[in-house]
């Protein structure tokens, strides 16, 4: 019988995922998935639903899924759904950036903290539950709304909900001199503002580091970049955040952000990520 919380990574294999969402299992596309599954195909035709985007972006078995359910992941609740996009309300891939930024927080109780493309909230969750005072900004209402409910399920109620373009929201804050010690981003490949605006992160990417430069504290405490587009790999994304943030000191990390499962499991990535730290 599954497990009522948690997430884990069963197998991979063959462009797809199979995934465990408290006792919820779904088969999902992965095309960095290039090796063979290792359980045969009789175990993932047990999965509760499946994803499929060759056949027109469609859930198969969507209607045995719960309308929501939630899990916990490391002592965070989150509120999932299906949505028409394959997505839950969670990126598990953060795990460990999220106990990083913890861990970073640890020791700063009350540190300012902008979360931009924030989406439903992991991040924000993960701050606020360090003790800082956090910003979250997203583009979309619907994915503020369900922070602020996973936020609501953890007694997280001091968390700053923002709509907003990225760019315009951190030019106002520049000219407000409303300052953070953490900046958190996981810009988008592509998306659209809450103005109408596009954003390309191959051709956006260097301003929005250079806005968030500009909102930093006179004492920064570190920027936390991520992105999900081929291409933005670890040292991109290194380059790019190390040419922002010259002449601040400090080191910068790069990795590759996994799915991880049981011991044997083969680790699936699913992102890259470059941190910034002040020390």
């Amino acid at each position: 019988m599954a497990r009522d919380d948690g997430y884990e990574l069963l197998d991979s294999g063959a462009g797809r995922k199979l995934e465990r969402f408290g006792r919820v299992v779904l088969a999902r596309p992965a095309a960095q998935a290039v090796w063979r599954p290792a359980l045969p195909e009789a175990e993932w035709a047990k999965a509760d639903a499946s994803f499929d985007r060759e056949e027109g972006n469609r859930w198969q078995g969507r209607g045995r899924l719960p309308d929501h359910w939630t899990i916990d992941v490391d002592g965070t609740r989150f509120h999932l759904s299906a949505t028409d996009f394959g997505h839950l309300g969670i990126f598990p891939e953060q795990r460990a950036q999220w106990a990083w930024l913890r861990k970073e927080l640890a020791a700063s109780p009350g540190a300012r903290v902008l979360n931009l493309f924030a989406y439903s909230g992991g991040s924000s969750l993960a701050c606020a539950r360090a003790g800082a005072a956090v910003t979250h900004l997203d583009a979309s209402r619907g994915m503020v709304d369900w922070a602020a409910e996973n936020a609501k399920l953890n007694g997280l109620s001091t968390i700053r909900w923002i709509v907003d373009d990225a760019h315009a929201f951190l030019r106002r804050e520049a000219r407000r001199g409303r300052r953070y010690e953490g900046v958190v981003l996981d810009p988008p490949s592509f998306g659209r503002g809450s103005n109408g605006a596009t954003y390309v992160i191959e051709r956006d990417l260097v301003e929005t580091l250079a806005l968030v430069r500009a909102v930093l504290s006179e004492t920064p405490r570190f920027v936390l970049l991520s992105a999900h587009t081929p291409g933005c790999g670890p040292q991109v994304l290194g380059n790019a955040l190390g040419q922002a943030l010259e002449g601040l000191g400090g080191a910068i990390g790069t990795g590759e952000m996994l799915l991880e499962g049981a011991p044997g499991v083969l680790p699936l990535p699913s992102g890259d990520y470059a941190r910034w730290t002040a020390r």
